[in-house]
């Protein structure tokens, strides 16, 4: 089972697809806010959004934690999400000034500008769909990202080390570290980091133990996943996979696919 199809397993509120924007996901999400839902953390996955909910443009910067999503803010919500290191030249803002934050569009652009949009979006049948158009636009006006920052993640994501990586670019690893704070917001151990923890979620995802996960991924180890796990997501893999287990139990009859049952 895809990463894909197990989301859409465990939570029937959620739903994405592919963007015609090239690596971008466009997603969607109804999630009624309220004192009694439970927590919901947004892991760090080396990407930024743009969100629109109840007629506000946020953009969610690159995080180096999981971002705790308070419940009295959460609601229906449609996004675009793009792949590390573009969105940059989209919003014309260097990632590492939103590391770890939320923040109102109209605080990045002109505020007529974002109204002007807020409200093209307000009236959309499919909010998600009028924000992905909206940013094949803006594409085309700002051109391609980087192609140099395309590369180092794109080698990152595949498990090449960051040694490596500066080598292939022709970059030393001062210039590769100013290079990737502006463009994925923090530097390229983190990133690598970030990318590692996501290939072993996706692995364990498809049934794959969590040993077996956590060296397929790149870890020495399954302590050292667990680290990984504590340190960027603030929890253990078994409460995060529990979780999910237990979101499908009460909001679907779905049953659950393999992986959502590893066990340490």
């Amino acid at each position: 089972m895809t990463a894909l199809a197990w989301r859409h397993a465990q939570d029937q509120r959620y739903q994405e697809r592919p963007s015609r924007l090239d690596g971008a996901v466009v997603w969607n999400v109804d999630d009624p806010p309220g004192p009694r839902q439970p927590a919901r953390s947004v892991l760090p996955d080396g990407c930024m959004d743009l969100i629109w909910t109840a007629g506000r443009l946020v953009v969610a910067g690159p995080d180096t934690h999981a971002f705790q999503v308070d419940p009295h803010d959460r609601g229906s919500c449609a996004a675009i999400r793009f792949a590390p290191g573009t969105a940059p030249a989209l919003l014309g803002v260097p990632a590492y000034e939103l590391r770890d934050h939320r923040v109102e569009l109209a605080d990045l652009w002109s505020r007529t500008a974002v109204r002007e949009l807020t409200g093209r979006i307000d009236r959309a049948a499919d909010p998600a769909a009028a924000l992905e158009d909206f940013a094949l636009g803006r594409a085309a006006d700002t051109g391609p990202p980087d192609p140099l920052t395309v590369t180092v993640a794109d080698r990152l994501r595949r498990g090449r080390s960051v040694a490596s990586t500066a080598a292939e670019v022709g970059l030393g690893a001062r210039q590769l570290h100013r290079r990737s704070l502006a463009a994925f917001g923090y530097g390229p151990k983190t990133l690598a980091r970030v990318l590692r923890l996501q290939r072993a979620l996706n692995l364990v995802r498809t049934g794959l133990p969590y040993a077996e996960a956590a060296c397929a991924a790149g870890c020495t180890d399954q302590a050292h996943l667990a680290r990984e796990m504590r340190d960027l997501a603030g929890t253990t893999l078994g409460a995060y996979f529990g979780r999910y287990d237990a979101s499908a139990a009460a909001n679907s009859d779905t049953p659950q696919p393999s992986g959502s049952s590893t066990t340490a």
